[in-house]
């Protein structure tokens, strides 16, 4: 009787797909599931209609929300997405401040650990809403983007305060510029407190320089080592950064009159002129005249403005989207659209995509660990909201490539390489069977985890035969074949190399 079942399920599997449903080329999966986290029936009804010139044209220039509604209420309901940051940031202020006052012993103790608990919660509910909005947002190469300038501009949750402003440092500084001019993404980034406190420029003042942001600003974020700029120019962009920080403790600064006037803050983010050294200053060769914080904005402007930094962002998009060693001719073109359109991540982003190098480099490239979970997600549950995205969090950081978890300022690798080791692939399988078998608590009711409305899902529905059954290779047939149950075959599938690969 089992031989029979297993039989007939296997049969069930293999039914063709309806006429309805007919298959895309090879070549419209490859690219569709590149310029995307994964192909979900949303994202082909929308391909099928659009074609790919509108359809990249749509994702390249966004409409500001592409979340479904339910999702978009799961991720407001969060506590960390309740508060303003500035409000947030206060609290915690006083919550320290409340607990400095405490009298030592284990009450004390506590609270500080009551506090820390909080924060942690507050850091994984920012990955989560990324991770949601990875899987569930209709603007797919957006999403990436944000991921990839998360990556770029990379910043770490337990250092210091930035667990507390690692979410608005997602929504607020990331998002509203992964497709826009690179030179606002870096102004906005420069003015986030979680880069000030991350990379210390909440420390650097007139008379007591620190060049950490400044070194990481040229060498990670804009120009890249062996771009040309000097040890001088490091410092001198770190004069130019002094006063450049945050007012976490909500006090008004006091100010000498003849500075008063240069005074800004946004929120929590401020310039503070009293820390800030006014004397001229030589940038790559151009001199700064001191003129407080505009002096930073032309800072700036003289860097994005820069041939190195051209052609750096362009080859880091490359390295990403097309290969390791991308070819020099993309790289080139990408960089000649940057300068010409002063920087325009969606300009320069439509040059890389309607490339031929591109286009041959479709299906070759060995998803990495994000990559994997959301395309996993995005065909398994087709567009199910999760009740419960805490097992999200969990895989992501299991496969070593958390949001906000890189201690070191040069983000995760990009490299195909970095991620393909037999201890990735093993927890890839495991991942791959919890979700195949619908044993993962993503849909649980309460919090015991004792009510759940979630079950295995069903792979073989219209969208994987019109993408992917077509294109199997006969060894991942083959493994299908010897599945026992969906819940196997599921799991086959989903850490099948077809699937890691795209």
């Amino acid at each position: 009787m089992r031989a029979l079942a297993t039989a007939v399920l296997l049969a069930l599997v293999a039914l063709p797909a309806a006429a309805s449903d007919e298959a895309l080329s090879k070549d419209d999966v490859a690219w569709l599931d590149r310029v995307t986290f994964g192909i979900d029936s949303a994202t082909l009804a929308s391909y099928r209609d659009l074609g790919r010139r509108r359809f990249l044209d749509r994702q390249l220039h966004p409409k500001a929300d592409g979340l479904p509604a339910d999702v978009r209420a799961q991720i407001d309901g969060f506590d960390v997405a309740k508060t303003p940051m500035a409000t947030l940031v206060a609290q915690v202020r006083d919550q320290y401040r409340d607990i400095n006052a405490m009298p030592d012993g284990d009450g004390k103790q506590a609270a500080k650990q009551a506090l820390q608990k909080q924060g942690n919660q507050y850091a994984q509910e920012a990955q989560a809403t990324e991770l949601l909005y990875a899987i569930y947002d209709e603007n797919q190469l957006r999403e990436q983007m944000v991921w990839f300038w998360l990556n770029h501009f990379s910043v770490f949750q337990q250092k210091g305060r930035v667990r507390w402003v690692v979410a608005d440092y997602a929504q607020n500084t990331i998002r509203p510029h992964a497709l826009g001019k690179f030179r606002d993404l870096v102004l906005a980034t420069l003015k986030s407190p979680a880069m000030l406190e991350y990379l210390d420029n909440v420390q650097n003042a007139r008379d007591k320089i620190n060049e950490n942001y400044a070194r990481e600003l040229m060498e990670l974020h804009t120009l890249g080592v062996g771009s040309g700029y000097s040890q001088d120019d490091v410092q001198n962009l770190a004069r130019i950064l002094t006063g450049v920080g945050v007012n976490f403790d909500g006090q008004p600064r006091k100010m000498k009159p003849d500075v008063q006037a240069y005074y800004l803050q946004e929120g929590v983010f401020e310039f503070n002129p009293n820390r800030h050294d006014f004397g001229d200053k030589v940038l790559l060769g151009k001199t700064i005249k001191g003129s407080g914080f505009d002096e930073v904005e032309k800072a700036v402007d003289l860097i994005v403005s820069q041939p190195a930094c051209a052609t750096f962002v362009s080859t880091r998009l490359a390295q990403y989207f097309v290969a390791n060693d991308p070819p020099p001719e993309l790289v080139k073109a990408m960089a000649k659209t940057f300068h010409h359109t002063d920087g325009d991540i969606a300009a320069v982003m439509d040059t890389m995509l309607t490339s031929k190098a591109f286009t041959a480099s479709l299906g070759k490239r060995y998803k990495d660990p994000t990559q994997f979970l959301v395309s996993t997600m995005r065909l398994a549950y087709d567009g199910k909201p999760v009740s419960n995205p805490r097992p999200l969090v969990n895989w992501i950081n299991q496969l070593g490539q958390a949001p906000f978890g890189r201690i070191t300022p040069d983000g995760w690798p990009t490299t195909d390489s970095e991620w393909s080791s037999s201890g990735q692939i093993a927890k890839r399988f495991e991942i791959a069977r919890a979700i195949g078998s619908g044993a993962n608590h993503l849909f649980d009711l309460d919090e015991a985890g004792t009510h759940t409305r979630g079950g295995f899902p069903q792979l073989t529905t219209p969208t994987y035969y019109a993408t992917l059954d077509p294109y199997l290779s006969p060894k991942t047939r083959d493994a299908l074949t010897q599945a026992t149950s969906q819940q196997e075959w599921n799991t086959f599938l989903l850490a099948s190399p077809d699937f890691n690969y795209r």
